[in-house]
């Protein structure tokens, strides 16, 4: 069987919020389509939803999205009057840099280049 991503959708406590800030990043419209329930279709990526659960953040995300930019400290500069936070420093190797980023909420994503 063969599929492709449709969605990728972030639990939260604000969704219209944090549509708003990934549509920022990533380019698109944000929608809401119900208080529970908003998303974003970014230029050339899945849908990026956001859906409303009681609970709240506790741990490190199993999964995060890596954000190819040409320079992770400006990509984090431009990013921190949006809402994100920086988590640690930038990290460099043979393979490129990466910068760890955090959403308002604390969902983390990363700033990569290479």
């Amino acid at each position: 069987m063969r599929t492709r991503v449709q969605e990728i959708v972030f639990d939260c406590a604000d969704p219209a919020a944090l549509a708003r800030f990934w549509a920022a990043l990533l380019g698109g419209a944000p929608v809401d389509r119900s208080p529970d329930w908003s998303y974003v279709d970014p230029p050339e990526f899945a849908r990026v939803a956001f859906q409303k659960v009681p609970e709240g953040k506790s741990v490190k995300n199993r999964v995060h999205l890596d954000l190819e930019v040409a320079d992770p400290a400006v990509a984090a500069e431009e990013a921190l009057p949006l809402g994100a936070r920086r988590s640690g420093g930038i990290v460099t190797d043979e393979h490129g840099s990466f910068q760890v980023m955090c959403d308002p909420e604390g969902n983390e994503f990363c700033f990569v280049t290479g």
